[in-house]
């Protein structure tokens, strides 16, 4: 099986064309693929698939097989991938997922992907959309037991559950226990995706990820879009916003009329074959 290593931001996937390969168990290749020390290495497996109402489909992989609904680095990739291998030769594309369809716009320069734009659609705000047990509202500077201390948490869904934590210095969070903490929560039935943020100025913040299903990751897509709107929620920032992320920079925007935004780079790591 031919395979291709991509990046955004340093959020490593292996990427399957299925237009042209099959994969009969995406979650025990993605376990086996994913191992850093026996595999390939990634946080995951993307199956890039032909779709009936878009131009692709991409499935998501974490590390652990489990699947993800969404991963704003990864569509970021697939894009890339699309224009550059010759499958769909067009600056605005449709990508299915399993949280939408998702509408992305290409910045190109002698035949290369240089910067792609995500149209992320409306986060979830209510705990029934995140899902976070508790009465149905919104969850913006929540208590939150976590082992021995109380952390001041919001939620939110961009088609995947987040859970932003401010603080005051990143680089303190100990991310293997507090991260995995909040992952597995049992407030969150299906899980959620850990980050915490301090606040640079009114337009930069600056974040670190755990995520469900592949623990520390140097990038997170959706969950960069999550604390964009996380930090208009809690009043800390404007309504564009650069985050900066242990991988690199993503754009992030919300708008008034409740769209979001992300822009970044997209990077091929190498080919190989898979032979296992």
């Amino acid at each position: 099986m031919k395979f291709t290593k991509m990046q955004g931001i340093g959020n490593d996937y292996v990427y399957v064309n299925c237009f042209e390969e099959n994969i009969e168990n995406p979650p025990e290749l993605s376990i086996a693929i994913s191992d850093r020390h026996f595999g390939v290495g990634s946080d995951g497996l993307i199956m890039i698939m032909p779709s009936p109402v878009a131009d692709a489909r991409m499935r998501i992989f974490n590390a652990d097989g489990s699947e993800a609904q969404m991963c704003g680095n990864g569509i970021r990739c697939v894009a890339k991938y699309l224009y550059e291998c010759g499958i769909k030769k067009s600056d605005r594309l449709t990508i299915e997922t399993a949280a939408g369809i998702k509408t992305i716009e290409l910045t190109t320069a002698s035949g290369n992907v240089t910067q792609v734009k995500v149209e992320m659609g409306i986060p979830g705000l209510l705990r029934n959309e995140i899902p976070m047990l508790g009465e149905n509202e919104q969850v913006i500077d929540v208590p939150l037991q976590v082992n021995d201390t109380v952390l001041n948490i919001t939620c939110v869904s961009m088609g995947n559950p987040h859970c932003i934590t401010f603080v005051d210095d990143v680089d303190s969070v100990d991310l293997n226990v507090t991260g995995k903490a909040i992952e597995n929560h049992e407030l969150f039935p299906e899980r959620i995706n850990a980050h915490f943020v301090q606040q640079i100025s009114a337009d930069k913040v600056k974040m670190r990820t755990w995520e469900r299903g592949s623990g520390e990751t140097l990038a997170c897509g959706t969950g960069a879009v999550a604390t964009g709107v996380a930090c208009v929620l809690n009043k800390l920032t404007e309504r564009v916003i650069n985050t900066q992320l242990p991988g690199g920079e993503l754009t992030v925007e919300w708008t008034e009329d409740n769209k979001t935004y992300m822009t970044g780079p997209a990077e091929f790591v190498f080919t190989g074959l898979w032979n296992k």
